[in-house]
């Protein structure tokens, strides 16, 4: 543990004891380190985070979204009989009574408790698993169905906003500032005949069919804790992305990573189909815990969710090709071409099956 980690780790109010510090998880974005104190009563264990400055560029506000979600969570969590320390995260306080603490380089760092007793997943490769995960979220939501989305910062502008993306799409073809265009007029015209629909959720909201709500924006398995034992989900984690949003983007995101059959890079398009098992899978879980919270309109829309954010995150990966690749990580040439095709491909999928996920959503609902 070197002498800025230890220092860092001095400022939060720990028992008294001898700390180690070690590399932990496998995160893209954020620098985690498990932290142990070994105290005469026993070994106290903790997650330390610096939060990436770059991706969040006011990690302030970060935490204030996750001061203030978690401790309503963690009031609704005790009101049920549940326990807030293992059902939620809970964050440590420095010993001036802040949840963080700005390193000399201007870096934020923030710790949590370690949830002992719990494992995670990457991927729902099983129904069983993808309807924890939709359980799991869906839980997320009702908890969080009487809290005011509207105190919460937007930590990542427009990050859901459908017709933002597609605007920004449209910005990347007129600069073509990769020389790339000629090679992608069937994706911009594919993109093009949604161009009105991309405005459907948040045109719902705002003639207020749909409330806004609290959403996570990273739905993947992996951002639930898992226990050990029982395989039941736990804790609901990675809280940096939480804002205000639509149910439709939580469920949708699931669904465009969840149910497709293919990998998100997969160039074989014929490989890339919609499960509609793993579909069901998660709008059970998700429905029997997030139902009672969400109106109809909410319901009715979520085959929508899953339409538009697969859609989005293709158009996202398109203005990268044609922006010269500066965003997304590639590793082959037209690595972003091919992750655009494989979610417009799985657009058409969906809506080969449109009736068939209206009809299971008007099922379970």
């Amino acid at each position: 543990m070197d002498g800025k980690i230890q220092k860092i780790i001095g400022t939060f109010a720990l028992p008294e004891g001898s700390v180690e510090a070690a590399p932990y998880g496998n995160g893209h974005i954020n620098d985690t380190l498990r932290v142990i104190v070994h105290t005469d009563k026993g070994d106290k264990r903790y997650i330390l985070q610096r939060v990436n400055s770059y991706v969040f560029p006011k990690p302030v506000e970060v935490i204030e979204n996750i001061e203030k979600v978690t401790a309503y969570l963690g009031e609704i969590i005790a009101r049920e009989g549940g326990d807030p320390a293992r059902e939620t995260l809970t964050l440590v306080e420095t010993k001036d009574k802040k949840h963080y603490v700005i390193s000399e380089d201007g870096e934020l760092w923030r710790m949590y408790l370690f949830i002992e007793g719990t494992k995670s997943v990457d991927l729902p490769d099983t129904t069983e698993l993808f309807k924890l995960s939709g359980s799991a979220f869906g839980k997320f939501q009702q908890q969080l169905g009487g809290f005011d989305a509207s105190v919460l910062h937007e930590t990542i502008v427009d990050f859901h906003n459908t017709p933002a993306r597609y605007a920004q799409l449209e910005d990347a073809i007129a600069r073509n500032e990769a020389g790339r265009l000629e090679q992608v007029t069937e994706e911009i015209a594919f993109c093009k005949k949604y161009e009105r629909e991309v405005h459907t959720l948040l045109d719902a909201m705002h003639a207020g069919e749909i409330p806004m709500r609290v959403t996570h924006n990273d739905t993947k398995l992996n951002n639930v804790l898992l226990d050990a034992e029982s395989g039941e989900g736990v804790c609901v984690i990675d809280l940096d992305t939480v804002m205000p949003g639509l149910a439709a983007y939580d469920f949708g995101d699931s669904i465009r990573s969840g149910a497709s059959t293919a990998a998100e890079d997969e160039r074989d398009l014929d490989k890339v189909q919609l499960s509609l098992e793993m579909f069901k899978a998660f709008a059970e879980g998700f429905l029997e815990e997030a139902g009672a919270a969400l109106n109809a309109r909410e319901k009715e829309l979520l085959p929508m969710g899953a339409k538009l954010m697969t859609l989005e995150c293709g158009m996202r990966f398109l203005a990268d090709h044609l922006n010269g690749d500066k965003y997304f990580k590639v590793h082959r040439q037209n690595h972003n071409l091919d992750r655009a095709r494989t979610q417009f491909t799985l657009v058409r999928r969906m809506e080969e099956h449109w009736d068939e996920m209206m009809e299971i959503i008007a099922k379970i609902g």
